[in-house]
């Protein structure tokens, strides 16, 4: 399977055909249930070549993997044959927004129209006589069912018409059959009504795809935020110059030109040039890191300083992030063992449930007089069961409560969305799950890897001690305040908290890459960065500290200590691993002196540092 090569599914010709020993994603739509997918499943097996097919419920994604050749007319009519349709593209972030809000417009609608007839049922049934309750009911049921319900009703004629059942089937069978009760009681049969009853159950099918709805939009976000990193264009050094070209053009083997403030397109080497790049979102690490010729660099970090000439080594869809946000996609498509057997109970649960409906109808039609006992029994705790309705209103009755008890059904929808909420959570938290599987072996886990940077620490430099005297360090944060750079910014925000401001205006302002930032006040320079001998600031940068030099005209006059505090319940939640039996391990991309600092501080005894992403 690892041999397998993923590229994308093209569909502008029904005769394009997958190459062999490919793997091949693409969009499913109309299924609701887990029986649409053994459907789906079904119809992509029995075709020619096809050696593995995975559909996916909650993203509404299908795998097919093909030894041979295969026309993409049949991919398409297969699955059309049962009923569903393949899309060229996967959900937009577009549709799946419009889809949530259509959800969530039909579940309110349906509310509406619920909850007062509940209101009444309860009234009606504690003995307040409602006028034209029947009728009341036979209008406000139909209103829930033919609108809000009216997608559940076609998904289940369209099943219906392809000769197979769903969910949908089920909840329209037991919606429709509770509806018509209420009909046959205004038609003069003594039958119960269960008009509201099938209000109420349009309305709990709405509410679950409200829900389902909400994880698919929550986790398009997480992978939307991904998206974000990436840029659609990049600066090409040609014979001609530089020349901004589209991403997809670009080859392997191209010189880039990157700046102070852009993003990092495509994964390469630098060729000419030294900067600061922040790579937090591959390291977590707050701090830039200092890279020049024959660094690698990867697409989506930011070059906060220097001037970069890179050579690409990796486009499409092999660089860092592209990788990173297929990771998080194969999360949630993919299933877990514990799905499989949920999707095989969904497959029969459907004509089992039917076919009990209609045996409980059939016994109490022809058994009518040897059960009677129980409902006469029954009516002395609810007074409201008919005792006396006859075989056929009571056998009715039977069917249709059957239908309307087990339609509120979860199976198949229950684990996917699951998979789905728990990798877009996780994702959003900066824990990327390779497969389902894993999350449903989390129980299992006696070791734990874990980063340094915002998880045992804060992810935030702040000052932590100076020397300085107020005036000093207000000039420098004055200074700081001319670079991004994230030490920078810590020195602002204490001069800001700590000393009082007063007008200070610097020239001359030059920042060295790599090394620290300069700037002139009342014909005094000042530099502000890397000490020039780190001897005296050992016993510090032991500590997990980074020291910035101060000197004037040449002349140093203190320093300052910074540190990305260690997070106030890191130390709690090290020990409460220990205790449940797991060990845990910090990998960081920081150095290794920091890293085994911070190691010590909250209990930590195996580190591994220097590690890139």
């Amino acid at each position: 399977m690892s041999e397998v090569k993923e590229k994308s599914l093209e569909m502008t010709n029904s005769q394009e055909k997958f190459a062999p020993n490919n793997k091949v994603s693409f969009s499913v739509q109309g299924m609701t249930c887990a029986t649409c997918v053994k459907n789906v499943e079904r119809a992509l097996k029995k075709l020619d070549g096809v050696k593995y097919v995975s559909v996916n419920l909650a993203t509404e994604k299908a795998v097919i993997i093909s030894q041979e050749a295969i026309p993409m007319g049949k991919i398409k009519k297969a699955v059309s044959d049962v009923g569903y349709k393949v899309s060229e593209e996967m959900p937009t972030e577009d549709l799946i927004e419009k889809r949530f809000k259509e959800s969530r417009k039909d579940m309110y609608l349906s509310l509406a129209f619920t909850i007062p007839l509940m209101v009444l049922m309860i009234l009606n049934m504690s003995g307040l006589n409602i006028p034209f309750m029947l009728f009341i009911e036979l209008i406000g049921a139909g209103a829930t069912i033919l609108i809000p319900g009216r997608k559940t009703l076609k998904s289940a004629w369209i099943a219906l018409s392809h000769l197979h059942t769903n969910m949908d089937t089920l909840i329209s069978l037991g919606a429709i059959s509770a509806w018509a009760t209420t009909l046959l009681a205004i038609a003069g049969l003594n039958i119960l009504s269960f008009g509201t009853i099938a209000s109420m159950l349009i309305t709990l099918n709405l509410i679950g795809r409200y829900i389902e709805a909400r994880m698919k939009h929550s986790a398009s976000r997480e992978i939307k935020l991904l998206l974000s990193m990436k840029v659609d264009k990049a600066n090409v050094i040609t014979d001609e110059g530089v020349v901004e070209l589209p991403i997809d053009t670009i080859k392997i083997g191209d010189l880039i030109l990157v700046r102070t403030g852009e993003k990092i397109p495509l994964d390469g080497t630098i060729v000419e040039g030294q900067a600061s790049i922040n790579e937090s979102m591959i390291s977590g690490e707050p701090l830039p890191v200092s890279k020049g010729e024959k660094d690698f660099v990867v697409s989506g970090t930011i070059v906060e300083s220097g001037l970069l000439k890179i050579k690409v080594e990796k486009v499409g869809e092999d660089t860092f992030l592209n990788q990173m946000i297929k990771l998080v996609e194969e999360a949630q498509s993919s299933k877990v063992p514990i799905q499989a057997l949920a999707d095989r109970i969904t497959l029969y649960f459907i004509p089992t449930v039917f076919s009990l409906a209609v045996l409980s109808g059939i016994l109490w039609f022809f058994q009518y007089e040897t059960f009677q006992p129980f409902l006469i029994n029954a009516s002395n705790i609810i007074p409201w069961v008919l005792t006396d309705a006859g075989p056929l209103s009571t056998a009715i009755f039977s069917f249709v409560a059957t239908l309307v008890i087990a339609c509120p059904c979860a199976l198949g929808l229950a684990t996917p969305m699951a998979l789905v909420a728990a990798s877009s959570v996780s994702a959003k938290k900066g824990l990327i799950i390779k497969n389902g599987e894993a999350i449903q072996m989390a129980k299992d886990i006696d070791t734990i890897l874990m980063d340094k940077t915002g998880t045992l620490t804060k992810g935030q430099p702040s000052v932590i001690e100076h020397n300085l005297d107020d005036e000093t360090f207000l000039i420098i944060s004055e200074i700081e305040k001319n670079s991004t750079h994230p030490l920078a910014k810590a020195i602002v925000e204490y001069a800001h908290e700590h000393i009082k401001n007063q007008n200070i205006k610097i020239e001359e302002i030059q920042e060295i890459t790599g090394m620290g930032i300069v700037g002139t006040y009342k014909n005094n320079k000042y530099y502000i960065g890397k000490p020039r001998d780190a001897k005296p600031y050992q016993e510090f940068m032991e500590s997990a500290e980074t020291v910035i030099e101060v000197s004037k005209n040449e002349n140093i006059v203190g320093y300052i200590r910074i540190a990305d505090e260690i997070k106030s319940d890191a130390i709690e939640a090290i020990k409460k691993l220990k205790e449940m039996g797991m060990e845990p391990i910090m990998v960081t991309g920081d150095n290794e002196k920091t890293a085994r600092a911070v190691a010590k501080k909250v209990g930590i005894n195996k580190v591994f540092a220097n590690i890139s992403p």
